[in-house]
This record gives structure tokens, C-alpha cells and sequence, in this order.
């Protein structure tokens, strides 16, 4: 036990070794899973505000915060692969994501091998190794919750102006990313359990805390009130309206929902983070009875915001919950480490280890080699992978009419003006003039008349994803991708064909 300790009591060797594991874990085929509908939402939002400045704030216009897609900004104009410009975005977040574990493990437990195992458990995480490759939100969601946690901590311990600066700017960049960031800011005060009420002029550091509460709350709406430049601003609440219950809405069914959404989201949780971890999260209160108001504050902050989505919750998603989930890598960090300590033999040691880490590891593999077939949450592999907001079909469809425009103007109609189909082919065919798209929705029985006056014109294509039977149009299957192991489930590609004299 004292080599093991001697081992890691530099953690700098550890960090790097876990940072090359970790990006060639994230990097692996980054692209291999197609593009989905919200990545080329958020891509083509991207791409439209970063070459056009007036457009900035285009998130808006669909009620969602634009610091994710101003990263995704910056990152198009380093990285060639839109794709893998907007999923580097979450690889990096999710790397800052590990560095703010290490740091909050570390001053939670003040034990550099919890650290490092936390570290090590954020780096193999199905749920992290899910959401830190694809170009959504909530990996940086994740970042922030976990950065405004240690610096919620630190407030708390040394009671400083300066952390109260930097906590202030944190929260405000993240609700300037997402709101339910706002989160952050309500939980603050919970980290008051740590407060130390033996120490002297304890009045006077409880009124200083108070005030550098209140520099950091003010400090987070002024980042904030930069989305009030923006005509579009109000769309946001209107936005978090379709998600969440306002809480008139919600009286009128106050426990409805909350077993249904708490016995989903509960699934989903376990499916990710893995039955071994999340025990091994609630054995740190029996393993060792030591920092019990640090393990406190962990389970709060990971049960609050559950039970509260659960509650007010009204259209959920998987990856809603992967900020919650982060609490809980240290607590099985600190199970780890005490029943490696406790226990002499090594057989038994590595059983107890293979047994935590095992299940993460399986999964995470999978979702890396073969996702078609990974047991991921049910409410992801429709999404992601098996239905119609699954990208199957766009890289090859994409790189067809790349070469048909080669020989002079084409035209694209798509089923659909929002969302996969048209943005996903907008983003690949970026600055293609001899390629012109438009969208249709909803599909018209009949043969549309400026579909046909495009064919006289220029070769015409037409793309369906959700429609899953031939249109009765003038139109020759070209080919068909299927929808991961969906066989009812597949993108096609025509060609207008007009009957001579038409």
C-alpha cells in the first residue's frame, strides 16, 4: 500500500498518461457515426453565424444559448471536416471536464489517487465517451457544472474576492451555453454544509461570503444580458417552455409525470454510468466514515437537479442528464481507493477493481467499434443511430452531388426544411454554386410544379429520410442507406425523370 501511495503521490506522470488515453479514446473514429438532425442544426448555425457577423446569435432564432456554436465558430476555421470541427468542441470540453474532476476530487478528499482514479473513471465512462464526440451542447454543459462546483467549493473554504471573479464569469458562460446552467447558481448556497463554523469571526465570514455570493451572481447575469443584444432573446424562455413545465403548468399536474420521468431517466442512468459505479458511489458512506459533508454535498448535487428534471420534466433526452451524473465519479473514486487500501489480497483487489470498471469499459468499446449494436439508452439509439434523425446516407449522398455538379448546376429537393435534411447537406455542400437545395415539408401528393420546372431546367434530385415508401412522382431510385439496424428505416436518393415531351 505504501508503493501504491508513493506511486501516485506525483500526479503529473498519471495526468499525462490519462490525457494521450483519453484523446485517442475521444479522437477514434470521430466521424465514423454519421452526422444527426441537432449536430447539423447546430453546425450549419455555425457556419452561418461565423461568415456572416450579423449572425452571431442565430441560436436564438430557435431558443437555444450560442456559446457552443461560437466555439464551433472558431473551430471551422481551423478544421476542414465541419463535422469534426463541431465534435472537437465537445472532445475538448470534455477534456477540460476531466481537469476540473482531478481538481474537485483532489479538494473534496484532499487525496491525489482519487483524484487521478476520477479522472480515470470520467475518461471510460460510457456516458462521457458518448457526449464528448458528438457536436451537441451538453458536453460543455457538463464542463461548466463541474467547474462551478469546485469553484462553488473554493468560495466556500477561503471565502476570496478573486474565486468569487472567476465563479461569476463560469456561471455566466454557462448559462450563457445552456440554462439549465442556471442550476449552478441555485445550488450554490447547498455548499454552505462545508462551511467551517469552528473557525473564529465565523458572523463576519458568513455576511463576506454572502456579499462574494452576490458579486458572483451579479457578475453571471451581466455575461448573460450579452444575449439581450439580440432581437431574438425572448425565444429562449419560449424554447425552455417546451421542455420544462412552467410552474403554472405544472401545478395543475404536479406528480403526474415525476414516477414515469424519474423510472426513464433512472434507466438511462444506469445504462451509461454502469450498475458497479453507481454502487460503488453509495458504498463511499459505508466504506469509511470520513468527509461525510463532502459526500453530502456530491449526492445533492447529483439528486437535486435529477429529482427536479423529473419533476418539472416534459420532453427528455439521455444526455439531459450527463451533467448530473458527474457527482458521482468521485464518491466511487473514494469507494476505490479506501477498498484498495483495506483490502490485502491482490487477487481479490483486482476482482474488486475489474468488477468497477469492467462494465464501462464493455460498453465504451462498443459505442466506439460497433455503436449499430452497443446496448446505449434507448432513447439514444433511435436518435443517434437506428431512425430518421440519424445521418446514415449524407456522407455518400453528399459526396454524389459533389460530382454531379461537376459537370454544371443541379438542384436538391429534401423532405424537410428543418433540422437533417436540408442542413446536413448545406453543411457539406458550403460554397457549392452549381448546387442548389431546397426544402419541402410537408411532401405533396401530388407532383409538385416547381420541382418539374427545375427538372426542364437542370438535373434535379430528390431525397426522402422520414417517408419511407415511393413518392408518386417522376422520380428513379438512385440508392438507399439504411438507418443502422433499422431495416424499415432508410434515406433514399431519386432522380427527377421526366416522361419525354414533359
Amino acid at each position: 500500500m505504501n508503493q501504491f501511495r508513493r506511486a501516485i503521490t506525483n500526479p503529473f506522470p498519471w495526468m499525462l498518461l490519462l490525457s494521450v488515453a483519453y484523446f485517442v479514446i475521444r479522437l477514434f473514429h470521430l466521424t465514423s457515426l454519421p452526422i444527426f438532425t441537432d449536430e447539423a442544426i447546430y453546425i450549419r448555425w455555425s457556419q452561418i453565424g461565423g461568415n456572416d457577423a450579423s449572425w452571431r446569435f442565430i441560436s436564438l432564432t430557435d431558443g437555444k444559448q450560442p456559446l457552443f456554436t461560437w466555439f464551433v465558430m472558431i473551430s471551422l476555421r481551423v478544421i476542414r471536416d465541419p463535422l469534426f470541427a463541431g465534435r472537437f468542441v465537445s472532445v475538448i470540453a470534455g477534456y477540460l471536464s476531466m481537469i476540473g474532476m482531478y481538481l474537485l476530487t483532489y479538494e473534496l478528499f484532499r487525496d491525489k489517487r482519487m483524484g487521478i482514479i476520477a479522472c480515470f473513471l470520467y475518461c471510460i465512462s460510457p456516458f462521457t465517451v458518448m457526449y464528448d464526440r458528438l457536436a451537441l451542447y451538453d458536453a460543455l454543459v457538463a464542463t461548466f457544472s463541474i467547474w462551478n462546483l469546485y469553484l462553488a467549493i473554493l468560495l466556500v473554504r477561503y471565502i476570496r474576492l478573486d474565486v468569487a471573479l472567476f465563479s461569476g464569469l463560469f456561471l455566466g458562460a454557462g448559462i450563457l451555453n445552456k440554462t439549465s446552467a442556471f442550476l449552478s447558481i441555485y445550488f450554490m448556497p447547498t455548499t454552505l454544509i462545508l462551511f467551517d463554523w469552528k473557525k473564529y469571526k465565523r458572523l463576519y465570514r458568513i455576511a463576506l461570503w454572502t456579499g462574494l455570493f452576490i458579486i458572483a451572481f451579479i457578475l453571471s447575469q451581466i455575461v448573460y444580458a450579452v444575449l439581450r443584444l439580440s432581437p431574438f432573446f425572448y425565444i429562449v424562455s419560449q424554447k425552455d417552455a417546451l421542455f420544462i413545465y412552467p410552474v403554472r403548468e405544472w401545478l395543475k399536474h404536479p406528480l403526474e409525470f415525476f414516477r414515469g420521468n424519474l423510472r426513464g431517466m433512472f434507466d438511462w442512468y444506469i445504462t451509461y454510468m454502469t450498475w458497479p459505479v453507481f454502487i460503488a458511489a453509495l458504498l463511499s458512506f459505508v466504506v469509511k466514515k470520513t468527509k461525510n459533508l463532502e459526500k453530502i454535498l456530491l449526492t445533492g448535487w447529483w439528486i437535486l437537479p435529477f429529482c427536479a428534471l423529473a419533476l418539472f420534466g416534459r420532453i427528455l433526452y439521455p444526455r439531459f442528464i450527463l451533467f448530473m451524473a458527474m457527482p458521482i465519479l468521485p464518491l466511487a473514486s473514494y469507494t476505490t481507493v479506501i477498498l484498495w487500501e483495506r483490502i490485502v489480497s491482490k487477487t481479490i483487489k483486482i476482482f474488486i477493481i475489474a468488477l468497477i470498471i469492467g462494465p464501462s469499459i464493455i460498453l465504451s468499446r462498443a459505442i466506439l467499434s460497433d455503436i449499430t449494436h452497443a446496448s446505449i439508452a434507448k432513447g439514444d439509439i433511435g436518435q443517434y443511430v437506428n431512425d430518421w434523425p440519424s445521418g446514415w446516407g449524407v456522407p455518400e449522398v453528399s459526396v454524389f452531388l459533389k460530382n454531379q455538379s461537376k459537370s454544371g448546376p443541379i438542384a436538391v429537393y429534401t423532405e424537410g426544411t428543418f433540422g437533417l435534411l436540408p442542413y446536413a447537406l448545406e453543411v457539406y455542400l458550403i460554397g457549392n454554386k452549381n448546387i442548389e437545395i431546397h426544402g419541402i415539408w410537408p411532401l405533396p401528393q401530388k407532383f409538385p410544379d416547381d420541382i418539374r420546372m427545375m427538372a426542364v431546367k437542370k438535373p434535379t434530385f430528390f431525397i426522402a429520410n422520414q417517408t419511407q415508401t415511393k413518392p408518386d412522382w417522376p422520380v428513379k431510385l438512385i440508392s438507399s442507406y439504411q438507418k443502422g439496424s433499422n431495416i424499415q428505416s432508410f434515406m433514399r436518393l431519386y432522380q427527377v425523370v421526366l416522361p419525354e415531351g414533359k
